[in-house]
């Protein structure tokens, strides 16, 4: 079946704005049809989009495919596909360079460590609840509770100073826009590599007991010492990474299980369901909307296909995970799914690292904002959330929210 026959010649990044939870319409048309579809990007190239939940698994972890390109340029007008990789660039990064800073990393974010947090991140949620709860109402949920609650965690881990939270959340705000002027990301990029500098270098110089601090020791032990840029870069992904996205997924989750009161009821009911709760949403949502960019390096089979090097692929994550012949009737919200196997983290070795730390963030707010605030309800007409359409991190600008005052304080 050919591209002209579905209807799709164009990489798809508009939602139906009757449906903005749910991927475009046409990745379903393009799952349907056989191989894949070579679809106009906005970069200015082609690329094969690859939407079969299994299919996006093999993409992700073929080590023919380089992720130099990663994680989205495809979307971005004026994107620079060929742009070199800079040293510390993890998400970019292929081979041993690659593994060799992942190995470096990877002690940071064990099960094991990620628990020892879980208190600290439980008492971050309570003590937010409580200002909210301290509060008539409304209030946005976005800036008074989504995003405060990963800032602070990962300011914590990285050893942030977390007065400068704002300073570094407004220009990474800019940093992951599709349609960001060029002018405001230079000088987002520049605010944002000039106060890591900083930090590192007061690191190097003293290394405290953070995961900067434990990643300079470790190299040194290691006779692997990372260099300043390298720092860096590591330094302000973590930072996006470990804000950006958990924030949206709180606030984007809560507005999309308000609208579904059944399985919110059951939420309520039962807290030990947070933790399927998580994985479900995280499949449901699948907030790095516009999926991931590799290219090939060398010959590639997808299906029945096979991929020459040179040539685009993009892994539309949100696409694999609204499969149904791995997620029956994907386009509903089941908290009890058991959806582990979603491909919202990616997969293979360019795999979020800090997944776990993601997950215990969001058990602990699905466990404890709708059982301390069970009336919490929107307080706009819903047709009236702005979504962030053009930002490679799906979610909500705002979410105005208000609830009875009898709710537990």
């Amino acid at each position: 079946m050919s591209e002209t026959t579905i209807g799709v010649t164009s990489f798809p990044t508009t939602r139906d704005s009757s449906c903005p939870f749910d991927p475009p319409a046409e990745y379903a048309e393009l799952r349907a049809q056989e191989g894949t579809a070579s679809l106009a990007c906005p970069v200015g190239v082609n690329a094969r989009v690859v939407s079969r939940y299994a299919d996006v698994r093999a993409v992700l972890s073929d080590p023919n495919l380089s992720s130099h390109a990663a994680p989205s340029t495809h979307v971005v007008a004026d994107g620079q596909l060929d742009r070199p990789v800079a040293p510390g660039s993890l998400l970019h990064m292929d081979g041993p360079d690659h593994a060799r800073l992942r190995r470096l990393l990877t002690p940071e974010f064990t099960v094991k460590r990620i628990q020892a947090m879980r208190p600290y991140i439980q008492g971050l949620v309570d003590d937010h609840v409580d200002a909210l709860l301290a509060r008539t109402g409304p209030v946005d949920l976005v800036q008074d509770f989504a995003l405060p609650i990963p800032s602070l965690v990962i300011c914590e881990l990285l050893g942030v100073d977390y007065g400068d939270r704002d300073r570094f959340q407004e220009q990474t705000a800019v940093l992951i826009g599709t349609n960001s002027d060029p002018e405001a990301l230079q000088r987002a990029n520049a605010e944002v590599v000039g106060f890591m500098t900083q930090l590192v270098l007061a690191k190097m110089a003293a290394p405290g007991d953070d995961l900067l601090g434990r990643l300079i020791v470790r190299a040194r032990e290691n006779g692997q010492e990372l260099s300043v840029e390298e720092l860096v870069t590591l330094g302000i992904t973590l930072l996006i990474a470990g804000h950006e996205t958990t924030a949206n997924m709180i606030g984007l989750s809560t507005l999309a299980l308000l609208r579904q009161p059944d399985q919110l009821a059951a939420l309520r009911a039962d807290p030990g369901l947070a933790g399927t709760a998580v994985d479900e949403m995280l499949r449901y949502l699948s907030i790095v909307h516009f999926g991931v960019l590799r290219q090939a390096t060398g010959g590639v089979t997808i299906g029945d296909e096979t991929i020459k090097a040179g040539e685009w692929l993009v892994a539309a994550l949100s696409a694999g995970n609204r499969d149904e012949s791995v997620f029956p009737d994907p386009d509903r919200i089941d908290l009890r799914r058991g959806a582990t196997a979603h491909l919202a983290f990616g997969y293979g070795i360019h795999q979020c690292l800090g997944q776990q730390l993601a997950r215990v963030e969001l058990q602990e707010v699905f466990a404890r904002l709708h059982q301390r605030i069970p009336t919490l309800r929107l307080a706009v007409p819903f047709e009236e959330v702005e979504f962030k359409d053009h930002a490679l991190v799906y979610g909500v600008r705002a979410l105005p929210v208000t609830w009875d005052v009898e709710d537990d304080r």
